[in-house]
């Protein structure tokens, strides 16, 4: 029986930590929150912060851990990196993790390789906004340089704006800093990609819809298989695989956006190195029968992933469709009562739902990842079938608030 410390204990770390047990391993666990769900799931469970780096090594020491790994925590990616090498266990590497979670890093990587992504500048202070928007020019996308969860990602249409904005995007950052990117129209994809001794196979592109507005960035629909035309379809999958290598990469599974542009170019938005949030390791196995967790576990211990765990054995279309609210299916306002699932979970082509929303919690109009408060995924014979199936389920949750 191998020891895995799983890094973050969050509601998506919760589902990766029991298919490890499933999969006969014993799991350790840090997180700073004691009432983090996947503690409990854990055959060891310690409160320690992750950030802290030198706890987590000594944890994964002391319990003599033969691997180490995350899910969903861009944050976590570094640690996870720093502490695989001081316990000389299978990793990324730190210098990997830099480059997949710090925008700046990621931006000089890829274009060292003449990777297709938009101008960009980084920003640490007011001083530098004349230079930034000269650079990138209007529209533009702000972001913090190190972050995730869409926090603090604005839309930037004047000078005006960066300067009104810098600020809340500066805050989230751990190294203070944003960075500022051309806005560019067309479709956006989610792809996953896994690595295996350098030879990159991307498994599946999907189209991440997003409402108007403020939460402009939020992915709230996921669609499989993508909309755009075969030759840009060929090409995003080519400059997937070639972004996350460009990135260092060797072993791993790699999460690379990429927009579709209305002029027929495709770019990279950007890559982490992980298994993403959002529901997309469920999107991967319902639509090629890929268990995501499983590759993520045998790698983090240094076994070999064969093909028919790595390689997808059908294509099934399908839709995530999440709850949120403004523009999305549910009312704003604080939480009164929540119906079942069992009208959603009963509807045509749905085969899974979960919803996160507690009573007493406000739901507001999306603007960050943190505002999806559950999902619903269908499948049919089409994507658009699919895709008509979850938004139709998704009005079938009865949830009541406070007048």
């Amino acid at each position: 029986m191998a020891t895995l410390l799983v890094v973050g204990a969050g509601r998506h770390q919760r589902r990766a930590i029991l298919r490890a047990r499933e999969l006969g391993h014993r799991v350790v666990v840090v997180d700073r929150n004691a009432g983090a769900p996947g503690l409990e799931a854990a055959d060891v469970a310690e409160i320690v912060d992750f950030s802290e780096l030198e706890r987590v090594v000594e944890v994964g020491r002391r319990q003599a851990v033969d691997g180490v790994m995350t899910v969903a925590a861009d944050r976590a990616v570094p640690v996870v990196a720093a502490v695989s090498e001081a316990l000389g266990l299978p990793g990324v590497g730190s210098a990997t993790a830099l480059r997949m979670t710090h925008k700046g890093e990621m931006r000089a990587a890829l274009a060292a390789a003449a990777i297709p992504q938009p101008p960009f500048a980084l920003l640490r202070s007011g001083a530098d906004v004349e230079a930034a928007s000269g650079k990138v020019g209007f529209p533009a996308v702000l972001k913090p340089a190190d972050s995730g969860g869409q926090r603090a990602v604005f839309r930037i249409e004047r000078e005006s704006d960066l300067l009104r904005s810098l600020g809340d995007a500066i805050a989230e950052s751990p190294t203070s800093e944003a960075i500022l990117e051309e806005f560019v129209e067309g479709t956006e994809m989610n792809g996953i990609v896994v690595v295996r001794a350098g030879t990159a196979t991307l498994l599946t592109l999907s189209d991440r819809l997003r409402p108007p507005g403020i939460g402009f960035g939020v992915g709230w629909i996921h669609v499989y298989p993508p909309s755009i035309d075969s030759d840009q379809l060929g090409r995003a999958r080519a400059i997937a695989a070639e972004a996350v290598l460009a990135l260092g990469m060797r072993d791993g599974i790699a999460f690379p956006q990429l927009i579709a542009a209305r002029d027929g170019r495709v770019i990279v938005v950007e890559v982490a190195a992980r298994i993403p949030g959002g529901q997309m390791a469920d999107l991967v196995r319902h639509a090629v029968g890929v268990d995501l967790v499983e590759i993520a576990v045998r790698q983090a211990l240094g076994e070999a992933v064969r093909d028919e765990v790595a390689l997808p054995s059908f294509s099934q279309p399908l839709a995530i469709r999440f709850f949120t609210a403004q523009p999305g299916p549910l009312p704003t306002g604080r939480v009164a009562r929540i119906g079942p699932l069992d009208a959603v979970l009963s509807a045509d082509g749905v085969v899974q739902a979960e919803t996160y929303l507690e009573l007493g919690e406000t739901i507001r109009p999306v603007r960050r990842d943190g505002d999806r408060r559950g999902y619903v995924i269908a499948v049919a014979d089409s994507p658009d079938e699919a895709l008509r199936r979850a938004e139709h389920a998704a009005t079938l949750l009865d949830v009541e608030v406070e007048s």
